[in-house]
């Protein structure tokens, strides 16, 4: 293993560009901050370039670490100290490891699949939250809007944990795909005014799409077109309306137990 000791070194400078969607974009890859994401990931289709590591994790994390290098056998690895991982790093407390992965090639949807669309979703600790609640009620299939905050924001990983590595996340634009998914299949879309209640509308469903909505305008005019039936939730009239990662929760809940 080789140890940095320069912030000016090009792989440290890498790792504080890819704190930005600019760059993100431009170099196709991300970042990882979190050991037990790292470990979760190996066995998924994205490539792991490049790991960082301070030494204390390193020793204290052994085991798990090399389990990491054999099964991808990765070959780059470096050791930093706790200033430089400070310098680069998105978390208030810095973890002391980082991986570089590549995105993964463009995808396309599984129509034999619920699929979960999400219009506008701006808050990356929502996406992220969205993104395990899918995971864990067994949706794979998931397309983002031209909207939605990047699905490779340092926060957004945080939230959704390995969420990402484990689902099929397909990039939409104008339109397109949701077109694609109303030729394909049902669409349901979120409105609190009214619609049937979500406990009700997926009985006797087989394979649908629900819409989701941005968090301070529901889902949008255009999206609300290709609509073939709106769908809410039952709730006390205290409240106006739930934070759509607790709304998502609660319809992927429902789309669980109806199938």
């Amino acid at each position: 293993m080789e140890e940095i000791v320069s912030r000016d070194n090009k792989k440290i400078k890498l790792l504080k560009k890819l704190g930005t969607k600019k760059y993100r974009n431009k170099f196709g890859k991300f970042l990882v901050e979190n050991i037990a994401i790292i470990y979760d990931a190996m066995n998924s289709e994205y490539e792991l370039e490049t790991l960082f590591v301070t030494q204390e994790v390193l020793d204290s994390n052994c085991n798990k670490i090399k389990s990491i290098v054999e099964k991808v056998g990765l070959e780059n690895i470096f050791i930093i100290n706790k200033d430089m991982n400070k310098y680069f790093s998105s978390l208030e407390t810095p973890s002391g490891i980082v991986a570089i992965y590549n995105k993964s090639e463009e995808r396309k949807l599984n129509f034999n699949k619920r699929i979960l669309y999400l219009n506008e979703i701006k808050d990356p600790g929502n996406l992220g939250t969205i993104l395990r609640s899918a995971v864990a009620f067994d949706i794979s299939e998931i397309v983002l809007d031209e909207g939605c905050v990047d699905l490779y924001n340092p926060k957004v990983i945080q939230s959704a944990k390995d969420a990402i590595f484990k689902t099929n996340v397909v990039f939409d634009e104008d339109g397109k795909v949701l077109r694609e998914i109303k030729n394909e299949m049902k669409t349901f879309i979120t409105d609190v005014d009214g619609g049937t209640e979500a406990k009700t509308a997926f009985k006797n469903e087989d394979n649908f799409c629900v819409v989701l909505g941005s968090e301070s305008h529901g889902v949008s005019e255009t999206v609300k077109d290709v609509a073939d039936e709106v769908i809410n939730i039952k709730s006390s009239s205290k409240m106006e309306s739930l934070n759509v990662a607790v709304s998502t929760g609660i319809i992927l809940y429902e789309m669980y137990n109806n199938n």
